[in-house]
Protein backbone atom coordinates (compact mmCIF):
# COMPACT_ATOMS: atom_id res chain seq x y z
CA UNK A 1 0.00 0.00 0.00
CA UNK A 2 2.86 2.21 0.55
CA UNK A 3 4.53 1.48 -2.59
CA UNK A 4 1.49 2.53 -4.53
CA UNK A 5 1.12 5.93 -2.59
CA UNK A 6 4.67 6.73 -3.43
CA UNK A 7 3.87 6.18 -6.96
CA UNK A 8 0.68 8.58 -6.79
CA UNK A 9 2.60 11.06 -5.43
CA UNK A 10 5.69 10.91 -7.71
CA UNK A 11 2.86 10.86 -10.90
CA UNK A 12 1.84 14.16 -8.95
CA UNK A 13 4.32 15.68 -8.23
CA UNK A 14 5.11 15.04 -12.22
CA UNK A 15 2.14 16.26 -13.49
CA UNK A 16 2.45 19.31 -11.33
CA UNK A 17 5.90 20.57 -13.13
CA UNK A 18 4.84 19.66 -16.37
CA UNK A 19 1.57 21.97 -15.42
CA UNK A 20 3.86 24.83 -14.34
CA UNK A 21 5.76 24.62 -17.71
CA UNK A 22 2.89 24.47 -19.99
CA UNK A 23 1.28 27.04 -18.46
CA UNK A 24 4.29 29.47 -18.64
CA UNK A 25 4.67 28.59 -22.21
CA UNK A 26 1.40 29.42 -23.11
CA UNK A 27 0.47 32.69 -24.94
CA UNK A 28 -2.27 34.71 -22.97
CA UNK A 29 -5.47 36.54 -23.53
CA UNK A 30 -3.88 39.88 -22.45
CA UNK A 31 -1.46 39.83 -24.97
CA UNK A 32 -3.56 40.27 -27.41
CA UNK A 33 -5.09 43.71 -25.59
CA UNK A 34 -1.63 45.55 -26.71
CA UNK A 35 -2.31 44.47 -30.33
CA UNK A 36 -6.09 45.86 -30.17
CA UNK A 37 -5.10 49.61 -29.03
CA UNK A 38 -3.02 50.34 -31.73
CA UNK A 39 -0.46 47.98 -33.17
CA UNK A 40 -2.13 45.91 -34.93
CA UNK A 41 -5.51 44.38 -36.02
CA UNK A 42 -7.17 41.67 -33.34
CA UNK A 43 -9.72 39.94 -33.62
CA UNK A 44 -11.48 40.63 -30.19
CA UNK A 45 -10.19 42.04 -27.19
CA UNK A 46 -11.34 39.54 -24.38
CA UNK A 47 -13.70 36.94 -26.79
CA UNK A 48 -13.66 33.57 -28.09
CA UNK A 49 -10.51 32.49 -29.14
CA UNK A 50 -11.51 29.53 -31.62
CA UNK A 51 -10.77 25.81 -30.83
CA UNK A 52 -8.02 25.01 -28.06
CA UNK A 53 -4.73 24.30 -29.58
CA UNK A 54 -2.34 20.97 -28.09
CA UNK A 55 -0.60 23.50 -25.25
CA UNK A 56 -4.51 23.90 -23.79
CA UNK A 57 -5.50 20.81 -24.08
CA UNK A 58 -2.64 19.31 -22.60
CA UNK A 59 -2.68 21.67 -19.56
CA UNK A 60 -6.16 20.13 -19.14
CA UNK A 61 -4.82 16.42 -19.30
CA UNK A 62 -2.16 17.74 -16.52
CA UNK A 63 -4.99 19.35 -14.07
CA UNK A 64 -7.18 15.92 -14.57
CA UNK A 65 -4.52 13.46 -13.80
CA UNK A 66 -3.35 15.89 -11.11
CA UNK A 67 -7.03 16.81 -9.27
CA UNK A 68 -7.26 12.65 -9.65
CA UNK A 69 -3.85 11.94 -7.99
CA UNK A 70 -4.67 14.72 -5.19
CA UNK A 71 -7.51 12.37 -4.48
CA UNK A 72 -6.00 9.01 -4.42
CA UNK A 73 -3.83 10.17 -1.60
CA UNK A 74 -6.14 12.07 0.30
CA UNK A 75 -8.08 8.31 0.11
CA UNK A 76 -4.84 6.19 0.73
CA UNK A 77 -3.84 8.55 3.66
CA UNK A 78 -7.46 8.05 5.07
CA UNK A 79 -7.49 4.54 4.70
CA UNK A 80 -4.32 3.08 5.92
CA UNK A 81 -6.22 0.22 7.79
CA UNK A 82 -6.33 -1.27 11.44
CA UNK A 83 -7.53 -0.26 14.51
CA UNK A 84 -5.72 3.00 14.39
CA UNK A 85 -8.02 4.01 10.81
CA UNK A 86 -11.16 4.18 13.23
CA UNK A 87 -10.67 6.61 15.90
CA UNK A 88 -9.78 10.57 15.26
CA UNK A 89 -6.56 13.05 15.84
CA UNK A 90 -8.51 14.02 18.82
CA UNK A 91 -9.09 10.72 20.35
CA UNK A 92 -5.47 10.36 20.18
CA UNK A 93 -4.49 13.12 21.55
CA UNK A 94 -3.44 13.79 25.27
CA UNK A 95 -6.02 15.35 27.74
CA UNK A 96 -4.78 18.80 28.83
CA UNK A 97 -3.19 19.03 32.42
CA UNK A 98 -5.38 20.79 35.03
CA UNK A 99 -3.01 23.83 36.21
CA UNK A 100 -3.07 24.36 39.89
CA UNK A 101 -1.79 27.83 39.90
CA UNK A 102 -0.82 30.65 37.43
CA UNK A 103 3.05 29.41 37.83
CA UNK A 104 2.22 25.88 36.70
CA UNK A 105 0.52 26.89 33.30
CA UNK A 106 3.59 28.57 32.25
CA UNK A 107 5.60 25.67 30.43
CA UNK A 108 8.89 24.70 31.87
CA UNK A 109 8.06 26.64 35.01
CA UNK A 110 7.80 24.89 38.49
CA UNK A 111 5.46 25.68 41.26
CA UNK A 112 6.63 26.67 44.39
CA UNK A 113 5.28 24.40 47.37
CA UNK A 114 5.99 23.65 51.07
CA UNK A 115 7.13 20.35 50.02
CA UNK A 116 9.97 21.47 48.35
CA UNK A 117 11.56 23.51 50.62
CA UNK A 118 14.07 22.66 52.87
CA UNK A 119 12.97 22.56 56.54
CA UNK A 120 15.14 24.89 57.79
CA UNK A 121 13.73 27.54 55.44
CA UNK A 122 10.14 26.80 55.98
CA UNK A 123 9.38 27.68 59.63
CA UNK A 124 12.14 30.58 58.90
CA UNK A 125 9.77 32.25 56.10
CA UNK A 126 6.58 31.59 58.11
CA UNK A 127 8.38 33.20 61.39
CA UNK A 128 9.22 36.57 58.69
CA UNK A 129 5.58 36.70 57.86
CA UNK A 130 4.38 37.25 61.36
CA UNK A 131 6.83 40.25 62.42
Amino acid sequence: MQVLANLVLVLQLLSALVMIGLVLVQHGKGADMGASFGSGASGSLFGATGSANFLSRSTAVCATVFFVCTLALAYLSNHRGGAAAAESVLDRAAPPAVAASGAAAIPGAVAPSAAVLPASVAPAASGAASN
